[in-house]
């Protein structure tokens, strides 16, 4: 077995090799990564190998549900999910996050829906992951760089950047932020990691001299990043903001040097499921994952592709719009998607700077609006959006908290009430 750092190298070259296969002939690439997939993964999954050498249009879509209750079957190491998340929880409750079972990383990955999902990963996985960060989000230099995570769970998978070259701070949001600003601000990161209501709060202690940050980098992750908190980040920092697009601990996209999310193509096979002319939600096969296959795994968001400038053939996105989750549906046939609720109420006065909409009854919307004494605005704003959309008698409640639970990813829009 070799040294894990040296795995890193040798995940480096490959993927730098791959991206090279791809940008040269994206169809034949792919092609040739999906028969390695078949020989090297399927064949050793219990529940696809009898269909290894299949067409991958021959195989079933599935989503969360059904791949945790095939855990057993789909994982290629003979795994138990109850062994696998007592071990995941059991990290969760302790908040040591260095276990691993049969010398796999385990862990758990709780979306915006709260529903947990399980992955399993191997060390040669854990290098890929790593040299992806390294290679395509945060960069190689031979200085030191200190790297501030906030995330819900620590993981043996994100500390495996640390090198001389890297040092990784793990910051805990289940800790309130006011305990974690005086270790931040003594740091001074290089890089700052954390979801768009944790770097909003940062800016905002930026602004009160509470801390003095000069990151080169803040990197966007988890939620959606609206263009107002991307716009008031920006101006708080002076720096770009960066995205990562990521699920159940496998790199899906980052933003290149023109702004735009691009796909992992090279190592990811993207199905477009169209919900209209311009959104889609993707079906993800997974070419790098061994130990718990994704195989046409439908997710739950809802992307923009775009055309981008800066020369990549793999598939740009303009934004990432939110989750199916998101979209308020009314008789069955109407959606509002919420992009017309965020455009809407941002644009009803640009004092408000922040908001939420859950709705909690087939006739009834709970709103949240910052400061409260635009509420009214903000409820205008709303209703105006029902209107335009043909949706008549809904009661728009006021609240004067936000529902956000520390710890999860702060959700603008609730729409699935039941």
């Amino acid at each position: 077995m070799l040294p894990f750092k040296i795995e890193i190298l040798f995940a480096w070259l490959k993927l730098h090799l791959e991206r090279l296969s791809f940008e040269r002939d994206p169809k034949k690439h792919q092609k040739k990564m999906w028969r390695k997939f078949q020989t090297n993964v399927l064949s050793h999954s219990p529940l696809y190998k009898s269909k290894a050498s299949f067409s991958i249009e021959d195989f079933p879509i599935q989503e969360k549900k059904e791949f945790m209750e095939n855990f057993n079957e789909i994982n290629t190491k003979g795994l138990d999910i109850k062994d696998a998340f007592s071990i995941a929880t059991g990290a969760e409750k302790s908040r040591d996050f260095s276990s691993k079972i049969n010398g796999l990383t385990v862990g758990l990955s709780t979306g915006t829906s709260g529903n947990k999902g399980l992955f399993v990963i191997s060390d040669k996985e854990r290098a890929m992951w790593v040299a992806i960060v390294l290679q395509r989000i945060i960069g190689w230099k031979f200085s030191k760089r200190k790297i501030s995570f906030f995330l819900r769970a620590n993981s043996n998978l994100y500390s495996a950047v640390q090198s001389k070259f890297i040092a990784f701070h793990f910051f805990d949001l289940l800790i309130p932020l006011e305990n974690h600003l005086n270790r931040i601000n003594k740091l001074q990161p290089n890089i700052v990691v954390g979801q768009p209501s944790l770097l909003k709060l940062l800016a905002e202690a930026q602004v009160k001299g509470i801390i003095k940050l000069k990151p080169s980098k803040i990197i966007s992750v988890a939620e959606v990043l609206s263009k107002k908190d991307q716009d008031y980040l920006e101006m708080i920092f002076q720096i770009k903001v960066q995205q990562v697009y990521q699920c159940s601990e496998g790199i899906l996209a980052q933003t290149c040097e023109k702004g735009n999310l691009h796909l992992n193509e090279d190592g990811v096979i993207v199905e477009k499921q169209w919900i209209d002319d311009s959104r889609f939600i993707p079906i993800i096969t997974d070419l790098r994952r061994s130990t718990q296959p994704i195989l046409r795994y439908k997710m739950n968001d809802i992307l923009h592709p775009t055309i981008c400038s800066c020369g990549s053939k793999m598939q740009a996105l303009s934004k990432i719009e939110g989750r199916m989750d998101d979209v308020l549906e009314f008789n069955g046939a109407k959606r509002i998607f919420p992009d017309f609720i965020r455009r809407s109420i941002i644009n009803a006065n640009s004092a408000i700077d922040n908001y939420q909409v859950i709705r909690i009854s087939e006739k009834k919307l709970n709103l949240f609006i910052s400061p409260e004494k635009y509420w009214n605005q903000g409820k205008d704003a709303l209703k105006s959006v029902l209107i335009t959309h043909e949706i008549e008698n809904i009661d728009i409640v006021r609240i004067k908290n936000k529902n956000h639970e520390r710890g999860t990813k702060f959700r603008r829009i609730h729409a699935k009430y039941k």
